[in-house]
């Protein structure tokens, strides 16, 4: 991992999102994260502001597609999910429902 600190986490490498662990990140912004399992680097420019906590695509998703999140299935996109996207209520339901 790079000396400073991640601006998001990865857990799993097939992970479809990054989890946001600084504060106000603004639409553009180009952030680095860390990908646990595999102890490398990525960086990856959002296109909204993305609150912290919250999650954006690492990759597009496509309508339907599941979502990996700690190298689990969180649920389905609903809608096209660009890279960078924040991912949240708007585009992805859990599915369970």
């Amino acid at each position: 991992m790079s000396s400073s600190p991640p601006d998001f986490l990865v857990h799993d490498e097939k992970d479809a999102v990054g989890v946001v662990v600084v504060e106000n990140i603004e639409a553009g912004q180009r952030l680095s994260g860390w990908i646990m399992d595999a102890d490398k680097t990525i960086d990856v420019t959002v296109n909204h502001a993305i609150p912290l906590g919250h999650k954006f695509a690492l990759r597009a998703i496509n309508n339907g597609d599941s979502v990996l999140k700690y190298g689990e299935n969180i649920g389905h996109a609903v809608a096209d999910i660009a890279t960078g996207d924040h991912v949240h209520v708007h585009n992805l339901k859990t599915s369970k429902w």
